[in-house]
């Protein structure tokens, strides 16, 4: 394997990781609150602390997710690679 496929090969790894943590943390989410509303049923017939977290977890799960797909997206080295060219232009007088 070169370089550039071990390279592009521990990238692709990194990106799938980052995506299954979402979906791992998704299926806790489901499942967990699936508990919390049945047994939020079970103790008096009707549902009314449970959706507090499926609230707050809820937060917690998108802003993972939004972290995630930004990460994924690009825009974290397209800002790192701007600032850079600017760094490199002012060490040069311009």
């Amino acid at each position: 394997m070169t370089d550039d496929e071990a390279s592009l090969r521990e990238t692709a790894e990194r990106r799938a990781a980052a995506r299954m943590s979402v979906q791992a943390h998704l299926l806790t989410y489901v499942l967990v609150n699936a508990g919390l509303i049945g047994l939020d049923w079970f103790v008096d017939g009707r549902v009314d602390w449970a959706f507090w977290s499926l609230f707050g977890w809820g937060i917690g799960l998108v802003a993972h997710a939004v972290s995630v797909s930004y990460s994924l997206s690009g825009a974290h080295e397209r800002t790192v690679e701007r600032e850079m060219e600017r760094l490199r232009r002012r060490q040069r007088g311009g």
